[in-house]
């Protein structure tokens, strides 16, 4: 199949087609990340399986940096490649990733140094036994810090470089690789929760050093390692065009926080690991909206910096209706699963109810979810930053901490389930005024 290029004009069948890869790469991401979940709440326990859902927010906000540079400097690279200046785009791609694999060592280093008093505080109404499982797993993942950087930013920066078959290919096979040494060194070895963590900075590890060691070689993609170049004001607007990204992820962090706290309130360990199961369900479906605003991007920054505002808005329409039907299509299949996926990871009866009920309530979320995610990726991708970070910032932070500290206060722990589809509304309602108000300036 001819392969499509960020300059074409783009059907839905076109749309499809270059999305799908990033969607499938996004979806199995999520998927082979909750094969620790399985083994860990099967193989070594509840505690453990708590223990790695109070700590893995803490990873999820440090891992996020790697995903601002990859976001970020993709929508930069994109406009680049649109004006025509692919060696100064090979440039910025080099020093990119050089900032990563620094981020990941300062940031690794610092997440060691905090990691028991942060444990310590997340879990205060937890047993001590969770804290210092949350610590176990906690310290190996900050290990591969750099790798969980790498593999994220390249998620954004394989697609700008019209290889997103090959980005979807190394997210398979470092899914294989987790998964198989979650076999092996749990069951196996029996070396328990250190073995789940040892496993995913092994998946990690492929996921991160394979994709350099291809642009580091010669290829036919658009990007290939060249001379570091990039100014202080280039550095910035690439943070600042990722920035809706990192805040997403660590407004998600603190909001899964903000939830276990009131869980543990509520149900103790148990609503913890009731709501681990159904933020696996939603990491899915959050990752397929994800994965196809991530494939979008490029081509919105491509057309951006060519002055297309014909294609911006044909995107936009075409982008609108997919998230919307997918909406529709994943609240339905989330009631439909919500009995056998809580008994996939459920190991009582008690965890079981818990974790069902709770996902009948809490699925409604996904009808309006995508048009958020799209509407912030689009606005990264058209280097307006400010507008992607308030989306993100509002959607993920401002509207989930209010919902879900203000919701069990009337509905008790159904209002806990109910707060992320509050959120959801009122984050769809200032999306929408967003495209409104920019419809004159970018011509869409």
């Amino acid at each position: 199949m001819k392969r499509i290029g960020l300059s074409e004009h783009f059907t839905y069948k076109k749309l499809f087609l270059f999305t799908l890869p990033s969607v499938v790469m996004a979806v199995f991401t999520s998927i082979y990340s909750i094969v620790d979940g399985v083994f860990v709440s099967k193989a070594v326990g509840d505690t453990a399986f708590a223990g790695l859902n109070l700590i893995f927010p803490v990873i999820i906000i440090l891992g996020a940096i790697g995903l601002m540079f990859g976001s970020g400097g993709s929508a930069l690279i994109a406009k680049t490649l649109g004006e025509g200046d692919r060696e100064r785009a090979c440039g910025y791609f080099t020093f990119l990733l050089i900032a990563i694999v620094v981020s990941g060592v300062v940031f690794g280093g610092i997440g060691v140094a905090v990691l028991r008093p942060m444990a310590e505080l997340l879990g205060h109404n937890a047993t001590r036994e969770t804290v210092e499982n949350a610590v176990v797993y906690g310290f190996v993942l900050m290990c591969g810090m750099p790798f969980l950087m790498l593999q994220y930013a390249f998620q954004s920066f394989t697609i700008t470089a019209e290889k997103a078959t090959f980005g979807f290919l190394v997210t398979v096979g470092a899914g294989c690789v987790n998964a198989a040494l979650d076999a092996l060194f749990i069951l196996g070895f029996r070396w328990g929760l250190v073995g789940a963590a040892a496993a995913t900075v092994a998946g990690q590890a492929v996921g991160g050093i394979l994709p350099v060691i291809y642009f580091s070689c010669r290829n036919n993609s658009l990007l290939r390692f060249g001379k570091p170049r990039c100014s202080l004001r280039d550095f910035v607007r690439a943070c600042t065009n990722g920035a809706s990204e990192l805040l997403s992820n660590i407004s998600f962090a603190l909001v899964s926080i903000f939830y276990n706290m009131q869980l543990l309130r509520f149900a103790s360990d148990n609503g913890v690991i009731a709501y681990g199961i159904i933020m696996y369900m939603s990491t899915i479906f959050f990752n397929a909206f994800f994965g196809f605003s991530l494939g979008v991007a490029p081509i919105v920054g491509y057309h951006y910096g060519a002055e297309n505002p014909d294609e911006l808005k044909n995107l936009r329409r075409k982008g609108f209706l997919i998230v919307g039907i997918a909406g529709l299509i994943l609240t339905g299949l989330g009631e439909a699963l919500a009995s056998p996926f809580a008994q996939i990871f459920a190991s009582s009866e008690e965890i079981y109810l818990l974790t069902r009920r709770g996902i009948y309530i809490y699925s409604p979320v996904y009808v309006l979810m995508g048009f958020s995610v799209f509407g912030s990726a689009y606005f990264t991708a058209l280097n307006n930053g400010l507008v992607s970070g308030l989306i993100s910032f509002l959607r993920s932070l401002v509207f989930q901490c209010g919902t879900v500290l203000l919701l069990p206060m009337l509905w008790g722990i159904t209002g806990v389930w109910l707060a992320s589809t509050a959120a959801e509304i009122l984050a769809f309602c200032v999306t929408m005024a967003f495209f409104f108000g920019f419809r004159k300036k970018y011509g869409y």
